[in-house]
């Protein structure tokens, strides 16, 4: 049998046949593209539509980190560069500066952070990870990098303490031994303080591992050493010996010097404090717990919680503040973590919502034998940063600038929009400014460090991000920064449940029944519209000004199953119906239908949620238009949303799910079409099926996702996108009868199945019982005229319901029997099946986690929706406007939409949607839809110039909705052809329109699927962008589907990749790396190349700040730290070596990647070689310099032995 023939034949009946894909060609991967007619229009397409996207113009490449750093563990500051670093459990490290300055670093070991020191004023870091490893981290550069790595074997290290401008390192381990490591060679000095010499020979314990490390304010020769069993020894480094010895009955957690160096205080794990004097050290000087209950004297105060860290403060005009953490009583279980702060007799306790990890007290002076003046506490939680104001009595916290309350509510979905209108971002922020919390510090932020420029990226950039609480922000992402424009709460749009009132079981979800699962923004229009994991969609309006208002709601039953086989019993009904029977009745349409559910009966037309039905205040900013819920049916929850769009310029929004399709008029309030996903293929179906409620089908319920909590969805979603259902049915492009051609109501002849059918009505007055066969769509054919639902007006506050104003079809006698739903490899017609559609449909049976045969059920869920100016059908010769409606089985249905013409009839007249027939066919589900003209330019859908609904200015009352046309309309172009892009999670397709033809075909991948797939603009050029789940982020071009671009970027470790990665312009994506971090990076070999400059700058040169004058008898009798040598006490000739099994030195990159300067792609080599010749010419310059001096020197010494040979020549051995 010759395929050419078939491909011959089935060239008029369908656009893509399934032989289609063998004529492209394929690599060894899999994957193939190629044009599918070698002629005819293809031949048109590349001669007039020249690609210029190339592979020079990408790579992928992280740009920055946003959020709060996930499960943090460490906290440093440099007191004089004014920058924070925050160390996390994974092996990130994120360094802080002015807003703009934040930098991502990763240990490769992936090893958690124990503690950091920063080498204050010098550029760099020291870090401690949990696989014993010290690194020390260049910060001199952009992109930090590992210098030298020193990896301890046999010993754990447990604190770490460098003192200021030294370069020996203090290493503590659990052994209870400290070792010294040069800071500039990372070599392990051979003095050690070994823990036996430490302690007194007759201790017959281990005092346990280090818990502190810290030089005398004093004198530098002294170092206090503070074990976890309460011992403390204060060592003379030079006489190697243990100066004094302190013993606590419990243990130490933290220690902190005063600035005077002849005091130190402890924090113990029965809660107290304990201040020594180096005087007196047999004894505490005084002991206080400052959370316990006074007892009497003579008595033991009572045992409070350990406190963890304490930080003891001087200041020079007033007390000294006393700040730890912890130490609350024990009796007080439900308080909540604390920080205390002393200062004289005042205790204030602050409450933080989060667990302390660190803190730390910022101070004016570096010095530690000064005055500490503290002016700031950075309070490091499990998922905040605060950072408390001490200048001002009541302790206010600084506003911080850093994006770090992300994860405020868990993060469910993301959009991304780059090059939006700019105005945009100053219109969210005005509005968004004035709900702003208020009390917080007037002073600026104290984190200031580093130095940041706009770069060359001026383009505006807004990330939306929906949450499990049902709120949503608005962030300004531009020029790689992140700051928060404005919040959306959906959730007051609905009514709360009060405390104590029992759960009603309407809810789908247990918990989190407001999070957003699916975003969509027209900006142009400023239209928003969400949906919600309990089966609503809510659209928005923005408006500046401030209303009272009704919300008004509708409610969709959308609830649809196959029979397997039914023979319809042979009845009769009456043709038309009692026209009483259709209308809806008045309790209905008040909403007023929980009645059911309350009296114990299968719940039927209630929604998961009720909306307020008093009026409410909605401020400036986005306000409520309408509110849509999909309605239990027979006792079955509504199915969750799985696709959404929205066209501002027809005033419609569409929405589906795994039971059928939804479309709305949101100007009219009405509901266009609810309908089953197979109904809508009922114009060109050869072979019928009954729609039913899926009563039977009770598996399917209790493994769905929707009926799941928030926290169980996700994982499930993968199932979801993962499932590729086995085909249902073949269609064809047959003409529509002329019943649906003469009706003019948008859901009016669906039923009819055949022109000899015609559907018949008939009536069912009893309560609560199930109709066999329910088709919900409005019964148009009343007495021989066709009326439509558009026609009934919904008042505010008022719920209009589909399901009372539709009733139901029942088929009349005589028509087919139905079959059972099969693949198109067992259809009962012959259709030319290919080698590849074989395994095609072997592949979706057997990866089908609820399909093992054709026998099983399954659903068509409807994955993707697009608005466009289009061809409806085969060969029209006009545009109009168009719905493409994609599904799970990879069919894509072209849904024309019939709008009144003058915009006052838009308002009044009905909107007809009706099914054409026309569809078109990919492997797996389908992702995504564009439109391209003849040119290879990027079709934008339509949309309508945003006006304020609100404003009451008399000109604007005769203002007309202002529509944008992007798309050819003149008659002069009705012959040119228009180019659809399709993605489903297989392949992608470029189709001809209005003939239909498959031009292009790119089998993306086989083994793996698409997660996500987008249409972006890249150099003023279409291209397109998908991320798959083996990692893979794959480019091609348009529109012949060329591959351009192929990286394993990021295999999919988590389904929170997959909910949240997003493509936009300009080559930017983004994906939600942790619970509360937003990564971003780009596609583009151009932003690749300016990254370095847009990157903030963590080092600056400042001046170290001079300490202060001691004065002549604080020099003399004040000890004599100020002689210490730690070069001659610690070096190599008088230490000698360590050994070298005890720690390994590990060169680090850090020297490469300072010559890399962060540049990669064709112009690193470049890169490296100026910087090269930089050094080497800033090498010379200072050599040059040095010469010049020291000739200048040689100048004037030679001048002044002259001098001196003259002033002496003359005079005799006796005159001296």
């Amino acid at each position: 049998m010759k395929k050419f023939n078939f491909r011959k034949v089935l060239d008029g009946l369908t656009a893509s046949s399934p032989g289609s894909g063998s004529s492209s060609g394929s690599n060894s991967g899999g994957a193939g593209s190629g044009p599918l007619h070698p002629g005819g229009t293809a031949g048109v397409l590349r001669e007039e539509i020249q690609e210029t996207l190339t592979s020079e113009y990408f790579q992928i490449c992280k740009t920055v980190r946003h959020g709060f750093p996930y499960q943090p563990t460490a906290l440093a500051f440099d007191p004089v560069q004014k920058i924070l670093a925050i160390g996390t459990r994974t092996g990130a490290i994120r360094i802080l500066g002015r807003p703009g300055v934040d930098c991502y670093c990763q240990h490769e070991s992936g090893a958690a952070v124990l503690q950091l020191q920063f080498l204050v004023n010098e550029g760099a870091l020291v870090s401690a990870s949990s696989d014993d490893t010290l690194h020390l981290w260049n910060l001199r550069q952009k992109r930090p990098a590992i210098l030298h790595s020193l990896k301890f074997n046999r010993e754990r290290i447990t604190y770490c303490h460098l003192p200021f401008q030294s370069k020996w390192l203090y290493v503590g381990t659990e052994r209870g031994n400290t070792h010294i490591v040069n800071i500039e060679s990372f070599i392990l000095s051979g003095y050690v303080i070994m823990w036996n010499k430490a302690i007194e020979l007759s201790t017959k314990t281990h005092p346990g591992p280090v818990v502190h490390l810290s030089d005398s304010p004093r004198d530098e020769g002294k170092l206090l050493i503070g074990y976890e069993n309460g011992t403390v020894v204060f060592w003379d480094l030079k006489s190697k010996r243990a100066e004094l010895r302190v013993y606590y009955d419990e243990a130490i957690h933290s220690i902190d010097w005063h600035h005077e160096g002849k005091q130190f205080m402890c924090s113990h794990s029965d809660g107290s404090l304990t201040l020594w004097n180096l005087k007196s050290p047999t004894r505490p000087f005084q002991t206080t717990i400052p959370h316990g209950k006074s007892q009497r004297e003579g008595r033991k105060s009572e045992s409070c919680k350990p406190i963890l860290k304490v930080e003891y403060k001087t200041c020079r005009n007033s007390e000294p503040f006393i700040i730890f953490s912890g130490g609350l009583s024990y009796d007080k279980a439900c308080r909540r973590p604390s920080l205390t702060i002393m200062h004289g007799k005042a205790i204030t306790v602050l409450e933080m919502d989060h667990p302390i990890v660190e803190f730390l007290t910022l101070c004016e002076t570096p010095y530690p034998n000064e005055y500490q003046e503290p002016y700031a506490v950075v309070v490091l939680l499990e998922k905040d940063l605060i950072v408390v104001d001490l200048t001002q009595s009541n302790f206010p916290i600084f506003e911080n600038p850093y994006p770090m309350d992300i994860h405020e509510s868990p993060v469910t979905c993301t959009a991304y929009f780059a090059d939006c209108p700019p105005d945009l971002i100053l219109v969210l922020y005005s509005i968004g400014v004035k709900h702003k919390k208020q009390g917080y510090s007037n002073k600026e932020w104290p984190i200031s460090g580093g130095a940041w420029n706009l770069g060359a990226q001026t383009y505006p950039e807004i990330i939306i991000t929906g949450h499990a609480d049902g709120s949503v922000k608005f962030w300004d992402a531009s020029a790689i920064t992140l700051q928060m424009l404005y919040k959306l709460k959906t959730s007051k749009v609905f009514e709360k449940q009060k405390v104590g009132e029992s759960r009603q079981s309407c809810e789908i979800v247990e918990e989190d029944p407001f999070a957003i699962q699916m975003i969509y923004w027209c900006p142009e229009s400023r239209i928003f519209c969400v949906s919600g994991v309990s089966a609503y969609v809510i659209i928005y309006k923005f408006s500046r000004h401030e209303i009272t208002t009704e919300i008004v709601s509708l409610e969709v039953r959308l609830q649809y199953d196959v029979e397997d086989i039914i023979t319809p019993e042979p009845e009769t009904s009456p043709p038309f119906p009692d026209i009483s029977s259709q209308l809806p009745s008045s309790r209905s349409l008040s909403g007023s239908t929980n009645t059911v559910a309350s009296e114990g009966v299968t719940k039927d037309s209630i929604p998961c949620l009720n909306v307020k039905t008093r009026p409410v205040r909605m401020p400036p900013g986005y306000q409520a238009e309408l509110v849509i819920q999909l309605l239990w049916v027979d006792g079955e929850p509504p199915q969750q949303i799985t696709s959404l769009a929205l066209s501002s310029a027809y005033g419609i929004v569409a929405f589906g799910n795994c039971n059928g399709l939804a479309v709305v008029d949101f100007i009219q309030k009405t509901v266009l079409l609810s309908m089953g996903t197979i109904d809508l293929y009922r114009s060109s179906d050869l072979y019928q099926r009954q729609p039913r409620s899926p009563r039977k089908n009770k598996q399917f319920i209790t493994d769905n996702f929707c009926m799941r909590g928030l926290s169980n969805f996700y994982p499930d979603l993968t199932k979801r996108i993962r499932t590729s259902y086995q085909s249902l049915t073949e269609l064809n492009d047959s003409p529509i009868p002329p019943e649906l051609e003469r009706c003019k109501s948008p859901t009016s002849g669906l039923s009819t199945r055949t022109p000899e059918a015609a559907p018949g009505f008939y009536r069912n007055d009893t309560p609560g019982v199930r109709q066999r066969n329910q088709v919900h769509h409005l019964p148009d054919h009343v007495n021989g005229h066709c009326t439509s639902p558009t026609s009934q007006s919904c008042g505010s506050g008022k719920r209009l319901s589909s399901a009372d104003v539709s009733k139901v079809n029942r088929w009349a006698p005589g028509r087919p029997p139905f079959r059972k739903a099969q693949s198109a490899a067992c259809m009962e017609i012959s259709l030319p099946v290919t080698a590849e559609e074989n395994r095609e449909n072997s592949y979706n049976r057997s990866r089908s986690s609820s399909i093992s045969s054709i026998d099983k059920d399954s659903k068509e869920a409807i994955t993707a929706l697009y608005f466009m100016e289009s061809f409806a059908r085969k060969n029209d010769s006009t545009i109009s406007p168009c719905l493409f409606v994609g599904t799970s089985l990879g069919m894509v249905l072209i849904i024309p939409l019939n709008l009144p013409l003058s915009d006052e009839q838009r308002f009044s007249e009905p909107v007809m949607v009706l099914p054409s027939g026309t569809f078109l066919s990919l492997k797996g589900a389908v992702l995504t839809f564009s439109c391209m003209d003849r040119t290879g330019g990027l079709m934008q859908p339509p949309y309508e110039v945003w006006r304020d609904p609100n404003n009451i200015d008399e000109n604007e009352k005769t203002w007309k909705r202002k529509l944008v046309m992007n798309s050819p309309s003149s008659s002069q172009e009705i012959g040119d052809h228009q180019y659809t892009i399709i993605c489903s999670e297989k392949q992608a397709k470029v189709f001809s329109l209005p003939s239909q033809t498959c031009l292009y075909v790119h089998n993306i991948t086989e083994t793996s699927f698409i997660l996500q797939a987008n249409v972006v603009v890249m150099c003023n050029s279409a291209c397109l962008a998908c991320f798959c789940a083996n990692g893979h982020i794959m480019i091609m071009s348009l529109p012949s589907l060329r591959p351009i671009l192929d990286v394993n970027y990021l295999p999919l470790t988590d389904m929170r990749i997959a909910r949240t990665f997003c493509f936009t312009n300009e080559g930017q994506a983004l994906y939600l790396v942790s619970p509360t971090e937003i990564q971003r990076l780009t596609y583009s070999q151009e932003m690749c190349d300016n990254l370095q400059d847009m990157l903030g700058d963590l080092f600056t040169p400042i001046e170290t700040p001079e300490a202060q004058n001691r004065g002549f008898l604080k020099g003399l009798f004040g000890g004599s730290g100020q002689t210490f040598d730690r070069e001659e006490l610690f070096g190599e000739a008088t230490a000698g070596k360590a050994s070298r099994s005890l720690a390994q030195h590990i060169p680090g990159p850090g020297s490469i990647e300072g010559m890399k300067g962060a540049a990669g792609g064709v112009m690193g080599e470049l890169t490296r070689a100026r910087i090269a010749l930089d050094e080497r010419g800033q090498r010379l310059g200072e050599l040059e310099e040095k010469t010049a001096g020291m000739m200048t020197s040689a100048e004037a010494f030679s001048k002044h032995a002259h001098e001196l040979m003259l002033k002496y020549k003359d005079k005799k051995w006796y005159q001296f």
